[in-house]
Formats: structure tokens, C-alpha cells, sequence
């Protein structure tokens, strides 16, 4: 008979236990511990010999190099117990933006990870919202890659567009070239016009938005973007749309990296009307203080996709 065992790292406890209750499956104990010297073990607390085991970590900070860590440690003890197959689900696949040599005599560490996944004995990778495409061809093992789109556009359908909400006449726009194709989904599926900010990227988390392509006067923008880091280019393509004649600005992305100082920059930006973002990473105090700042939780499209791979079931619907 197959069982189906969930797991949890450290890194993001209450998306796994959302996950938990929406499949109804207790989450076993891996006590985890760490020694004095900062190693780390662990011990799962039921056997798993012949089961699908389920493990969800997201690779983000605090302790992203701790977090990967845990979750190879952990992987490495399930393919030791004899676990059937060893699923990673990982919400946030922390390195992906590091998918390629962008200068010479630099790694490719996204592919590094991925080959660390592998050699520790995981059979498959669910994630959410990968940020670079070819990262799903880094691995030789089943890689999924599902959306966040279905639930914040349900969020902005029902709570900021329409009479007597927040946006009138929205439009949906690309913080970068890059972000156009998941900018396209979006404008559809709003029924909306869309438009791209030209950027030019000074240095590493340094970002300056050069100008607006598209139609944003006296409109109400959402940017929608897969991550938000120090929010620095986050604030100058708000400073850009304003500029541009824009009436209210909201933001949407999945992965609320947040590093320091996106706080204080998004306090302090009053024409960011709104951010809305998912718990594939836990917040600071700080950003989880901002009253701007929505928090829609993923739990439910991981939770589908995880029953979905126990039954053998087609995932697919989960890739728009």
C-alpha cells in the first residue's frame, strides 16, 4: 500500500503546515539539530521505508546556505532509510537567479544546486515560479515548475479591480524585459493592457529605470514581477510610472525575498500603493509590519500538486 510521508525543513514551518492541513497529512518530526560547531543532523521520527516522502523547504534567508543545507542532510537520510521516492518541494528555489555565466570566471550555481539535489538522492523537484526557465533543464530528474498566478490574480479579480475598488483602469506591467511573457498571462487574464519598463542595471541589487514603453497615463498599475530583493527596482519603476503619469501603483510577486533595506524603501515609497506577494518565504518583523504589504498563501496549489505526483495524476493544470 503507498504511503505518502510530508516532511518539513526549518526554513518556511507554517507554509508546510498549511500544506498539512489542506491534504489532511501530519507532518513528521525530522529533528533536525544543530551542534555547537554549526553542523547539522537529523533524525526522522517514523519509518519511511517504502513511502513517497514529501519534503518542503524553501532555499531563502535567513541562513539560505543553512536552509540548502538542511534540505540536502535531509534528503540524505530519507534515501538511507530506504524511502521509496524522495520528493523536494521547494517553494522558493533559492540560486536560480544565478543560471548562468553573466562574466567570465563565474559559476553557474543554480546548476550546482541542482546537481547537489540530485547526487543527495531526491527523484523529483516541485517548485513554484523558478526564475529563469532553463533551470528546469539542469536536472536529470522530473522538475516541476508550477504557478503562483492562479492565486494572486484571484486576489486582485476579487479585491482591486472593479466598481468601487482600488482599479479602475488597470494596467499590467513588466518591471523588466524579462518579465513580459508572465506580464502577457496576467494582462489576459485581467482583460487589460500591458506595458514594460526599459531598465538598466548599474551593479548587482542596483537597478535604474530608464523609461516606460506603453500607455500608463491616468491608469492604475500593477507591476507584476516573480521576486522582489531590496525593492530597489521595485521603487524606480514606481518613481518611472509616476513620472509617466500613472495614478495608483500596486505590486505583485511570488518569492518576498525582502532583503535589507526593502523595508525601509517600501515605508517609505508613499506612491507604492500596495504589495501583494506569497508565503513561498516567511517575512521579517519588519516587512510583515508594513500595512502595504498582502500575504496570499501558496499552500493550497503545492498542496494540490503534491496529492497530484502521490496519485500519478497529471499536473499540468498547475503550469498556467
Amino acid at each position: 500500500m503507498k504511503r505518502l510521508i510530508l516532511v518539513s525543513g526549518n526554513s518556511n514551518l507554517e507554509l508546510s503546515k498549511r500544506i498539512s492541513t489542506y491534504l489532511d497529512v501530519p507532518l513528521v518530526d525530522p529533528q533536525i539539530i544543530r551542534f555547537a560547531n554549526g553542523e547539522i543532523n537529523c533524525r526522522i521520527q517514523k519509518n519511511v521505508r517504502g513511502a513517497d516522502v514529501f519534503v518542503v523547504q524553501s532555499i531563502c534567508s535567513p541562513g539560505v546556505n543553512d536552509n540548502l543545507m538542511e534540505l540536502l542532510i535531509l534528503i540524505d537520510a530519507l534515501k538511507r532509510a530506504s524511502a521509496q521516492s524522495i520528493i523536494g518541494v521547494i517553494p522558493h528555489y533559492g540560486y536560480s537567479r544565478q543560471d548562468r555565466k553573466a562574466s567570465p570566471r563565474t559559476p553557474i550555481s543554480a546548476k550546482l544546486v541542482a546537481d547537489l539535489l540530485t547526487v543527495a538522492g531526491a527523484t523529483r523537484v516541485i517548485t513554484m515560479d523558478v526564475h529563469a526557465g532553463q533551470i528546469q533543464g539542469f536536472f536529470n530528474i522530473p522538475f516541476d515548475n508550477i504557478y503562483s498566478s492562479p492565486v494572486i490574480l484571484d486576489y486582485v479579480q476579487r479585491e482591486l479591480v472593479g466598481v468601487g475598488r482600488p482599479l479602475q483602469d488597470p494596467v499590467c506591467v513588466s518591471p523588466d524585459s524579462g518579465g513580459v511573457e508572465r506580464v502577457r498571462h496576467y494582462a489576459k487574464k485581467l482583460g487589460c493592457e500591458m506595458a514594460m519598463i526599459d531598465k538598466r542595471r548599474i551593479a548587482p541589487n542596483v537597478a535604474k529605470a530608464m523609461n516606460v514603453v506603453g500607455d500608463v497615463k491616468n491608469k492604475d498599475v500593477i507591476i507584476v514581477d516573480d521576486i522582489i530583493d531590496t525593492a530597489g527596482t521595485l521603487i524606480e519603476a514606481v518613481k518611472a510610472l509616476k513620472d509617466n503619469g500613472a495614478r495608483k501603483v500596486f505590486a505583485c510577486a511570488t518569492h518576498p525575498v525582502f532583503s535589507d533595506p526593502a523595508a525601509e524603501r517600501m515605508a517609505g515609497c508613499q506612491e507604492l500603493d500596495g504589495v501583494i506577494v506569497t508565503d513561498t518565504i516567511p517575512l521579517s518583523p519588519a516587512c510583515a509590519a508594513l500595512e502595504k504589504v498582502k500575504v496570499l498563501t501558496v499552500s493550497e496549489i503545492l498542496g494540490r500538486a503534491i496529492h497530484y505526483t502521490f496519485n500519478n495524476d497529471s499536473v499540468s493544470s498547475l503550469f498556467v
